[in-house]
């Protein structure tokens, strides 16, 4: 085979055939995307595989030992079982093979080898049903002897129920065998300084070790390539941005109105952040600004002083929220903050797509003509026949809630306008480097005063299912005392749903089903919970309503305003009351199925009460049983209110997962060996690394490996997304 590159096909590195599966099982259709695929773990010939620990309806690849074959006529159908029971000198493990007795010539008793397959039971037996598997000696066993092979690790790759792991391990083997030095990314300094491997021997030691100590020289050169490509690319969109010139928009008259009117003071953290925006939106290039902090710390007051600073040219702001609800909250907050004075003067206008067609008509034109210099809205900002007079200001509410795309769309409304990027989900510091690489970061963290703070208590069902009747009964006895209550619930109607789902009209997610140990079905949908509180004799006179997404704009909003006005003593709700939604006199957020939701996400319901002089409570309501991750993230949120302290726990206990992933930079940008807790430091180092490359090389002339690993590793549609952001 003639040599090949990072860059070549896989149909040409591996013909049509085993290009087109693995196309389909992975997405791969380079040799660099299969060369990215890197083992999962690595075992040795005779160490078995742990049986016992292997979770059931997971895809595993285990290795073992055959212990007994035994082939039958099947009673109830036509036709032979053969069974063969692998062992791993504890545990064992059925195979079952339908009409398949010959396989009984390969799987004899006393040979090891991998077995792969979905774990399944019957019988209270674990069980493989048709599982693929390779056995040891089958695997070059004419070109290692018995001793050698002792001692080289077997990768174990991730692997599909289509392609087992030796399929992928055989592929990587034939395109190894024929590729060229591969140019590395990693500057001569950089490398000797860290002590790494050059890029090919990297990739050789990790995929086909000659022995075990070889891979973590392979893993730490291969992890600092990510980094360094990652941090490298997000400071020269950076650059890109401050390339760009912008219109200075310096505070004046409004702004001084504004603050004079406060019936409050400003905190300290307020005024830091406040002073660094004011300068960005006077300075020569766009603002691009992320502003952390917990809910309740003053972002709103933050993004509004920004806008009035903006409106004080003419210009225009726009403030794009995740859902209707809060959307129009924002507006009635905005007005009401700016008072009698400023807002008629600003008008402060909402725009969303379940407005009627003449309000809409008219809400479009006050935006167009720049008479509406703040403007507030859900995605309907973002169509074609949205437009702006002078927008020079962005402000995203909840920047996980939206891909670049849309931010993009709505950014290039005007002429490189600032943007300002708010979230209430504290994000650790290595996160921040990593996804907001190319924004500045700003952190709020000291809280207004006069604030009643929140308790958290676990209500574990499992251990004690009488806590049940007791939540209902705290909720009943908090309305008594004048108070209101929020019950919060994974999914609408957990009948229709059959299983545990995000309320996709929300268009926010809920974590369920993605940690081991999870129960597969959600029970309590709003329906459901609002149909058992119908029967409960304390909830009788009790104004008890639902809101959920797949409710009329109007129709939310007037629910949200009724409860806000005290009308409505219970609310059952999905997510869409998790951001912006004020209601001091919400004393108890009672949260149904707390572990099928993640730990910022509980952390941002919490929030929702404890906002005034009225105590919070949030009772987090659980069967996870006790030991379990589910369980785990329930009982952390329940341990502390400090948001910053829950984004690295939860970070540490569901792993980052695509730290860029689709909703930040567009497609193939998952970590694949990069761990953003672990890796701090290496993450650090590789930025101030990739930050001196450019101030020598801006344009990486000099630099042609590393330009090339962008170009595949932040491929084409990435850096077109990373570019809008």
């Amino acid at each position: 085979m003639p040599a090949i590159t990072l860059d070549t096909a896989l149909v040409d590195a591996l013909g049509a055939a085993t290009a087109k599966l693995f196309d389909r099982a992975f997405g791969m259709s380079t040799v660099a995307d299969l060369l990215t695929h890197y083992p999962r773990r690595y075992a040795r010939r005779g160490e078995l595989t742990p049986i016992d620990s292997l979770p059931l309806g997971e895809q595993v690849t285990i290795v073992a030992e055959v212990r007994s074959v035994s082939s039958r006529q099947m009673r109830q159908r036509r036709g032979s079982l053969l069974e063969v029971v692998i062992s791993d000198g504890a545990g064992a493990l059925t195979l079952t093979f339908f009409n398949q007795a010959w396989r009984a010539n390969d799987l004899q008793v006393g040979r090891q080898g991998m077995f792969s397959g979905k774990v399944g039971q019957f019988q209270g037996h674990q069980q493989l049903a048709h599982p693929d598997y390779t056995l040891f000696d089958d695997v070059d066993a004419a070109r290692l002897n018995a001793e050698a092979q002792q001692h080289t690790p077997i990768p174990i790759y991730p692997a599909t129920s289509t392609v087992a792991t030796w399929q992928v391990q055989k592929a990587v083997a034939t395109v190894l065998a024929a590729l060229a030095p591969v140019s590395d990314p990693l500057p001569d300094s950089l490398r000797a300084d860290e002590g790494l491997l050059d890029a090919t021997t990297a990739l050789r030691r990790i995929h086909a070790p000659e022995s075990f100590e070889q891979i973590d020289d392979a893993r730490r050169t291969l992890r600092m390539h990510e980094a360094f490509i990652l941090q490298t690319a997000l400071l020269q969109q950076r650059e890109t941005v401050r390339a760009m010139a912008a219109t200075a928009r310096p505070a004046g008259e409004l702004l001084h109105v504004f603050d004079a009117r406060l019936p409050f003071t400003r905190t300290a953290d307020q005024d830091a952040v406040g002073t660094q925006i004011a300068a960005d939106l006077e300075g020569p290039w766009p603002m691009n600004r992320l502003v952390q902090g917990e809910v309740g710390s003053g972002k709103t007051l933050v993004a509004l002083r920004a806008m009035l600073q903006v409106a004080q040219s003419g210009g225009q702001s726009a403030l794009i929220a995740p859902t209707e609800v809060l959307a129009a909250q924002h507006v009635r907050s905005i007005a009401r903050m700016l008072g009698p004075q400023l807002a008629p003067e600003l008008m402060p206008t909402l725009l969303t797509g379940q407005l009627p067609a003449a309000e809409r008509r008219k809400a479009a034109l006050r935006v167009a003509s720049g008479q509406a210099r703040i403007v507030v809205g859900t995605h309907a900002l973002l169509s074609a026949s949205t437009t702006f007079a002078d927008l020079g200001l962005v402000v995203v509410d909840e920047q996980h809630r939206f891909g670049v795309e849309q931010r993009e769309t709505l950014r290039a409304k005007g002429t490189a306008p600032h943007v300002l990027v708010l979230t209430a989900t504290p994000i650790p510091r290595t996160v921040a480097m990593t996804v907001f690489g190319d924004l500045d970061v700003s952190t709020i963290r000291t809280m207004p005063t006069g604030r009643a703070g929140i308790t958290t208590h676990v209500a574990p069902l499992a251990e004690k299912p009488g806590w049940f009747a007791r939540v209902w009964e705290r909720a009943a006895e908090e309305v008594a005392a004048g108070h209101q209550v929020f019950v919060v619930c994974a999914a609408i109607d957990a009948e229709a749903l059959g299983t545990p789902a995000k309320d996709a009209a929300d268009d926010l997610p809920v974590d369920v089903g993605a940690v081991e140990g999870e129960q597969p079905r959600t029970r309590w949908g709003v329906v459901q919970v609002a149909q058992m509180l119908a029967g409960i004799p304390s909830f009788d006179g009790l104004r008890v309503e639902i809101l959920h997404g797949k409710m009329p704009g109007e129709q939310k909003d007037a629910v949200m305003q009724a409860f806000a006005a005290g009308q409505i003593d219970v609310l059952v709700a999905t997510t869409v009351v998790e951001v912006g939604v004020d209601v001091p006199n919400a004393s108890t957020m009672i949260i149904m199925e707390a572990d099928r939701f993640g730990v910022s996400q509980l952390h941002q319901l919490r929030g929702r009460v404890g906002r005034g002089a009225v105590a919070g409570l949030c009772l987090l309501v659980t069967e996870a049983p006790e030991g379990t991750p589910a369980r785990s993230r329930v009982e952390a949120v329940a341990s502390t209110t400090d948001g910053f302290l829950l984004a690295e726990i939860d970070l540490e206990l569901r792993g980052e997962g695509d730290v860029l992933g689709d909703a930040q930079s567009g497609a193939r940008t998952s970590l694949r060996l990069l761990r953003v807790v672990q890796d701090a430091d290496l993450i650090a180092r590789a930025r101030a690394a990739a930050a001196d490359v450019l101030s020598r090389d801006p344009m990486l002339e000099d630099h042609p490996g590393l330009v090339a690993a962008i170009e595949r590793r932040i491929g084409q549609q990435e850096r077109a997304a990373l570019s809008k952001s």
